[in-house]
């Protein structure tokens, strides 16, 4: 009975062995195929590597900030004196958007210098109005209290 066991043990083993020759086999047979398919696993010099592809960086303009402060920069540098309302354009590298600031008014109502202002927005996301209102600091620096959509 002991003689039997072994060739039992014996055909296990010879057949493992035949298996895993059997998926070598196919895994070199195979990797000549994935080759031509253009993987370039060896880095063979049949590839094309002119072509490239990727994607194009779109900066969010969802938030306006960016805008806001590009718009901002004019409405507080514009010489509004004259009192005609003359059309500013504006356009901000970083978003993509441009736009034209169309009327800017001056008050002093609040004890401060503020500007209202209208404006235009060309983005990604369409054309849009937008009101907003900026305020000088008694620093002398402008800060945003509004900026959005017209609803």
């Amino acid at each position: 009975m002991q003689d039997i066991a072994k060739r039992n043990d014996g055909k296990k083993g010879l057949s493992f062995a035949l298996l895993r020759s059997a998926a070598i086999c196919v895994t070199i047979l195979a990797l000549p195929g994935c080759m031509g398919a253009g993987l370039d696993v060896f880095g063979g010099s049949g590839v094309d590597r002119s072509v490239s592809t990727g994607t194009v960086p779109v900066a969010k303009t969802s938030d306006g900030l960016s805008d806001a402060i590009a718009v901002r920069d004019l409405v507080t540098s514009a010489d509004i004196s004259q009192g005609h309302d003359s059309t500013i354009p504006w356009a901000n590298a970083n978003s993509g958007s441009a736009g034209v600031i169309s009327s800017i008014q001056e008050d002093h109502a609040s004890g401060m210098r503020c500007r209202r202002f209208t404006t235009t927005r060309h983005s990604f996301e369409g054309i849009a109005k937008f009101d907003g209102n900026t305020c000088q600091l008694g620093n002398g620096e402008w800060y945003l209290t509004s900026f959005g959509p017209r609803s």
